[in-house]
């Protein structure tokens, strides 16, 4: 992997290797735009299958997290981190107030938060070390119930799209992954009508969704087959690839995970089919809209009702898709960049020189 070609030709400002011995700490930061505000994304704690691995997650997710905050209007640039390793460890207190120190080093250009095989107690670790953090267990906490929720609008969003109607009454959805935010999710489909078909990794988070909401469970390569309506991917990545987009059977795919799409040109094989697709880091910006109330002060009904504008925002998106003749993916990605543009672009007034003190 040549690391600086890359690095230039996905727009990156900064990449961050870091290393503490002493608490085994392997973290990579990745900082890609700062045009809107200070780079907020989460950290993700995987055991991953090689470094090279690590860091193209870690680009990806930056960049991702840039366009999602932009389209969300929200005042703030787009990174990520990453921790190498097994995210099941107990040891978790000086391995994430590494993490801390190296955040603060940054100085406020990267905020962290709460992601994939971290918690808010994580996140509380991080405070320790440095005020760039968000999502600690004393302000707004775990932002997973936000983030299905925005979810859920996008979802709704995309009903009406295709069908005239946002009614998910008596549709079924197959749900991948019923996490934190796959499991708010499935409750909120639940009390709406929808019938769920889901799978997870985690035997008794399946148990747990069946029990309570009268899910089908399938094995985990069978919900690419399964006959929904909706397939509504809450997992990790790239699973909207070459070996299972000729597998769905459904008309939508909206769903949490972030970076659904392994390649783009795979969200072209999705308009080809007919199949629609809510961008992911349109559906999914909730989260990222609970842990920037933690900086401005908002109120919980506030986050919320921040998250409900999602309905619109995905709307507007299928809009420009349609009016332009272009993909859902590449619509989405239009307006992140001509609102990143527009605030570039601005012209800065300062007051008259000298500025002195009266």
């Amino acid at each position: 992997m040549h690391y600086f070609e890359t690095i230039a030709e996905m727009g990156h400002e900064q990449v961050v290797f870091c290393h503490d011995k002493a608490s085994g700490y392997r973290g990579i930061i990745a900082i890609h735009d700062t045009t809107l505000g200070p780079a907020l994304g989460g950290c993700r704690f995987w055991n991953y299958a090689s470094e090279e691995a690590a860091i193209v997650d870690a680009l990806r997710l930056s960049r991702g997290m840039t366009y999602k905050n932009a389209v969300a209007g929200l005042n703030l640039g787009g990174g990520k981190s990453v921790i190498i390793g097994d995210n099941k460890t107990t040891n978790r207190e000086m391995l994430f107030r590494a993490h801390g120190r190296f955040v603060d080093s940054l100085g406020g250009r990267y905020v962290t938060a709460e992601d994939v095989g971290t918690t808010v107690e994580d996140m509380d670790f991080v405070h320790m070390e440095t005020k760039h953090v968000t999502g600690i267990g004393s302000k707004s906490g775990d932002p997973s119930s936000v983030t299905a929720h925005g979810v859920f609008r996008a979802i709704q969003a995309s009903a009406c799209q295709k069908w005239g109607s946002d009614s998910l009454e008596g549709r079924t959805i197959a749900i991948q992954g019923l996490g934190h935010v796959g499991y708010y999710l499935a409750k909120e489909l639940h009390a709406a009508g929808a019938k769920l078909i889901v799978t997870d990794i985690d035997a008794g988070r399946i148990k747990r969704v069946v029990d309570e909401m009268s899910a089908t469970a399938v094995a985990l390569d069978e919900i690419y087959r399964a006959k929904a309506d909706i397939f509504t991917p809450c997992a990790l990545g790239g699973v909207i690839n070459d070996d299972t987009i000729p597998q769905l059977n459904v008309e939508i795919v909206a769903g949490a995970a972030n970076n659904q799409l392994l390649e783009d040109r795979h969200g072209d094989a999705l308009e080809a089919r007919g199949i629609l697709y809510a961008p992911d880091y349109v559906a999914n910006a909730g989260g990222v809209i609970n842990v920037y109330s933690e900086l401005t002060g908002w109120s919980r009904e506030r986050s919320l009702r921040k998250a409900d504008e999602i309905y619109q925002t995905v709307l507007s998106v299928f809009r420009l898709a349609k009016d332009t003749g272009i993909p859902t993916y590449k619509a989405a990605d239009r307006v992140a960049e001509q609102r990143i543009q527009a605030v570039r672009g601005m012209i800065k007034t300062w007051p008259q020189y000298p500025n002195k003190e009266s």
